[in-house]
């Protein structure tokens, strides 16, 4: 690799590390729409129109992943204080890899964020915690955040099983990827795209369990980790979440479609803090 280039991701790693701040060592909240394959340019035209006015809380990190056909059109119609992002990227940098989009490509698109690891990705795609991690890497790589997705199936949690599933995707996912520019998304897999959220306390327990994880995987770098939860999050349910202290922020699927429900949960993301 030519060594401008890497010098230049070096530069947008701690750019977007930055970022991750405010206020000095307070974190600020993380708050990720995903649109999933949802989205048409007249759409994304009437979200930016309805966005208007809109100002995004200097402690609230406000991003959007659209598809990738259409992460130019959001680039352009959207102000930069929201930021862009994608849902997924290639294991490989370049190569013969047909379908595939690698990280240094969405960089040049403007994204500064890149989902991986979603449930829905690791069920229909039968993505494993390897690929996951691979994923990843080239993502901090190329100067990206990395959001790495984990949660557990319905049967896992009557069981008892949650903890040790989530602590063994974090395990396997997380190999060889550094704690800077890296957000973990918890998804209890049973509340996505369900009508039904994890209780506060659920959530709580669980993001307590996630941080004791990293704090083995990544010791005391481990607290410039944000931890966000997804998981039909939508604007009633928002306030009572951001107000556990072990949620940093959110993934939001179907309530991020519209642009005022997306607007009042990044609202109240900024009021929990």
């Amino acid at each position: 690799m030519a060594p401008g280039k890497t010098a230049l991701r070096s530069i947008l790693a701690l750019g977007r590390l930055a970022r991750l701040f405010c206020g000095g060592a307070s974190m600020s909240a993380v708050v990720i729409a995903n649109w999933k394959m949802n989205g048409a340019l007249t759409g994304i035209e009437l979200f930016a129109q309805q966005w208007q006015g809109f100002d995004v809380p200097h402690d609230v990190q406000a991003v959007i992943c659209p598809p990738f056909v259409y992460l130019d059109a959001l680039r352009r119609l959207m102000p930069k204080t929201v930021q862009l992002g994608a849902q997924d990227c290639s294991a490989h940098a370049d190569g013969a890899y047909t379908g595939d989009i690698a990280a240094d490509m969405l960089v040049e698109l403007g994204c500064d964020w890149v989902i991986l690891g979603h449930s829905e990705r690791r069920v229909y795609q039968g993505e494993d915690d390897a690929l996951i991690a691979a994923k990843a890497v080239q993502a901090q790589t190329a100067g990206l955040s990395a959001v790495v997705c984990v949660g557990e199936h319905l049967e896992q949690r009557q069981s008892g099983e949650h903890q040790a599933v989530v602590a063994a995707q974090l395990a396997g996912s997380l190999s060889g990827v550094t704690p800077e520019n890296l957000v973990i998304a918890y998804e209890p897999v049973w509340a996505i795209g369900t009508g039904q959220s994890a209780t506060p306390a659920q959530a709580q327990a669980m993001h307590r369990w996630i941080r004791s994880c990293l704090v083995q995987h990544f010791g005391a770098a481990s607290e410039q980790i944000a931890v966000i939860y997804g998981g039909s999050v939508k604007p009633e349910t928002a306030a009572e979440l951001f107000d556990c202290d072990t949620i940093d922020g959110a993934l939001v699927g179907g309530a991020s479609l519209e642009a005022k429900s997306f607007g009042e949960i990044v609202l109240a993301a900024a009021s929990g803090r």
